[in-house]
């Protein structure tokens, strides 16, 4: 079976028979580099593998779906949104005939249009992903009509993280994301920083403090 996605991977940096998976998400006209740049601060133990999104958008641009501005309001290509989700999970699968890893231990994370497709694919499988990683992202409409709460859900680990400066995904987009997901009964850890769309080094840092507790 040949890989759905272009990918790149760090195996753990410690001997570990069955190490819990991270896979990262890139945001819209980035690549799989950008996210994997980051492994080296991430724990030892983790399988860490960075996706290329499915769409071309340049030279060395990729995304996982479409934006369009029509009066200022921006408007996803929905079509490709569920596509994306379609080819990720397809993606896991290839994954976990590859690789051997904990399959209660499968972490799914990104940054910006990464984390909107994290919520999305997290959220709406959680007896297949552990744990949620939104960074400067936002929960979408059409994610929130598919999530159904069930027993898994309330052991999922959902980690936001925003700046207050953000232009690009407004901060009050995260606020709503968080608002939301506790009204259904999940516990997101939710920070914010003085910071504009991007991850900081104080936002990595919490990150992985938060992530080595979690594994733990």
């Amino acid at each position: 079976m040949n890989s759905p996605l272009t990918y790149l991977i760090r195996k753990p940096n410690v001997s570990i028979e069955n190490p819990p998976l991270l896979i990262l998400l890139h945001g819209v006209g980035s690549n799989e580099n950008d996210l994997f740049s980051l492994t080296d601060f991430l724990p030892d133990s983790l399988m860490v593998v960075s996706v290329r999104g499915p769409i071309t958008l340049g030279r060395d641009r990729f995304g996982w779906y479409e934006i369009t501005f029509s009066g200022g309001v921006p408007k996803i290509d929905t079509e490709q949104q569920v596509k994306s989700h379609k080819i990720i999970l397809e993606f896991l699968e290839y994954l976990s005939n590859k690789y051997r890893f904990n399959s209660k231990q499968v972490w799914i994370g990104g940054f910006s249009q990464g984390a909107v497709m994290s919520y999305s694919v997290g959220l709406e499988h959680p007896d297949r992903i552990k744990g949620i990683i939104a960074l400067s992202g936002r929960l979408l409409e059409e994610t929130k009509s598919q999530i159904l709460i069930e027993d898994q859900s309330k052991g999922q680990r959902i980690y936001i993280a925003h700046g207050t400066n953000d232009n690009v995904i407004p901060v009050t987009s995260a606020r709503a994301s968080k608002d939301y997901l506790e009204s259904v009964g999940l516990v997101p850890i939710y920070k914010e920083y003085m910071e504009g769309h991007t991850i900081s080094q104080e936002m990595l840092k919490d990150l992985v403090s938060w992530l080595e507790k979690e594994l733990a």
